[in-house]
């Protein structure tokens, strides 16, 4: 970890939360990820290898600890009371960026992993009652590999799946991947993007009456631009 050579505890702080990819990974271990996999998914460009040094860097720090998986196979993350008072620091960067960022996605920021990530996290499963609801999402821009996405809503949990899971879909989802972020980020309201034909929602009825509900944006989604641009 690279050090600012001051005592100033701004300097030290920053040391350690100004590292790459660190208030990423409090980010999504904020939003509840505790497995090495799904903090992979979160930071998609840092290797492994890379991955798991800064997991380690912040442990030593005191900002994480490792706990024994409840099979005792293998390791999972949380936050210390240290790394959980990083909390307003990270929304806070989140609230900036949303009123300060650019808003029009650049090519290297469409990133289907982190996407499907979010929406796993914040769909809201409940809103279909005590009914398996079968969501499936597609791409229309995206190769045959990830075009296809399937959500298993029961018991008022969520479960993302790669593969066709066999049951019997009952909502269709199709848009783009750049439509399918704006939307999340709260850039594209749903109703607007169906209406321009940049969203298209097709099943049961009971399903598709929910989906407003069920496809919630992001936390930050509220927070406008204030950007010249955006208006």
């Amino acid at each position: 970890m690279r050090s600012y050579g001051q005592f100033c505890p701004i300097a030290k702080a920053a040391e350690l939360f100004c590292e790459r990819w660190t208030a990423l990974i409090l980010r999504d271990l904020m939003l509840g990820a505790t497995r090495f996999s799904q903090l992979r998914r979160g930071v998609p460009l840092a290797s492994p290898t890379l991955l798991s040094r800064r997991l380690k860097e912040l442990e030593i720090e005191g900002i994480i600890e490792r706990r024994r998986s409840d099979s005792g196979r293998s390791w999972t993350y949380h936050l210390t009371p240290a790394g959980a008072e990083f909390a307003p620091i990270v929304e806070g960067l989140g609230v900036w960026g949303q009123r300060w960022s650019r808003r029009e996605l650049a090519k290297h920021e469409i990133n289907i992993t982190l996407l499907m990530w979010a929406l796993e996290q914040n769909v809201k499963p409940e809103i279909f009652g005590t009914r398996r609801c079968v969501v499936k999402l597609s791409f229309t821009d995206q190769p045959a590999r990830a075009r296809d996405w399937w959500f298993i809503n029961e018991a008022a949990r969520t479960e993302l799946c790669f593969e066709e899971p066999g049951f019997e879909v009952d909502l269709y989802l199709t848009t783009t991947l750049a439509d399918m972020i704006y939307i999340y980020r709260g850039d594209l309201t749903l109703t607007r993007a169906m209406a321009q034909g940049r969203f298209e929602a097709e099943g049961a009825a009971w399903a598709r009456r929910a989906l407003a509900r069920w496809l919630a944006p992001s936390p930050l989604a509220h927070v406008k631009s204030q950007r010249a641009e955006a208006a």
